[in-house]
């Protein structure tokens, strides 16, 4: 699984990140600063940086400079300014690619998945999220365990991926409405409820016990496990 190393001092910003790529099977590492970012890098696996430019103390200029002088990871900068300058000033210390906010979520994945795809020694997309016994097939759009096996919707695939992807993580319903409908879409937020209840029955109908890992977390969301 491929690691992302996002770098915003706005949290509210790095959740929306975490919410856009989580889904898609990356792993999502968050830092507040330049300097926060410099220490995962050297303590953790990282292949991909999202980097904000506009961060106080140590900006993203400074941020991407100092990386270079270590690393090699593909560095997307992620920046409200509209400079072509800007982009060219980005490019010219190292960043591989740019993108202004605000910005389109499927824009944003495009962009990461072309960087990633830029490594020569990645190994293959993972097919299968694992998960105590549980396997969700990535190809398939089904869930298996213990030779059972369902299919999914893909509304019904997207709710299990992100609770399967983080488990003992508690998902409120606004996270999954935007995850699994649009980041603009006007669905009401009950109607999570009514495809968590439908999931439930299609799970049990196939013989899997939806008690032992989707659960119901009262007055906020659901989680798996």
């Amino acid at each position: 699984m491929q690691t992302i190393l996002l770098v915003d001092d706005e949290r509210r910003m790095l959740d929306l990140l975490e919410l856009f790529l989580m889904p898609k099977g990356y792993t999502c590492k968050k830092a507040t600063s330049g300097e926060d970012a410099l220490k995962i890098l050297n303590e953790d696996e990282i292949h991909l940086v999202v980097l904000d430019v506009m961060m106080p103390f140590m900006d993203g200029w400074k941020t991407c400079v100092e990386i270079r002088k270590r690393s090699d990871v593909p560095i997307l900068m992620l920046t409200a300014r509209t400079d072509k300058s800007d982009v060219v000033k980005g490019l010219n210390i190292g960043a591989d690619d740019y993108l202004i906010k605000p910005f389109d979520d499927q824009e944003l994945l495009a962009r990461v998945n072309a960087l990633l795809r830029r490594i020569t020694n990645e190994k293959p997309e993972q097919k299968l999220i694992k998960y105590d016994g549980y396997e969700l097939d990535t190809q398939s759009y089904t869930l298996n365990f213990q030779n059972k096996q369902v299919a999914l919707t893909m509304k019904e695939y997207k709710i299990i991926e992100a609770l399967i992807s983080y488990p003992k993580r508690t998902f409120t319903r606004d996270q999954l409405l935007l995850l699994a409908w649009d980041y603009h879409s006007t669905t009401d937020i009950r109607t999570v409820d009514s495809h968590i209840r439908n999931l439930r029955d299609k799970l049990k109908n196939a013989g899997f016990s939806t008690d032992q890992f989707l659960h119901t977390v009262w007055g906020i969301g659901y989680k798996w496990k």
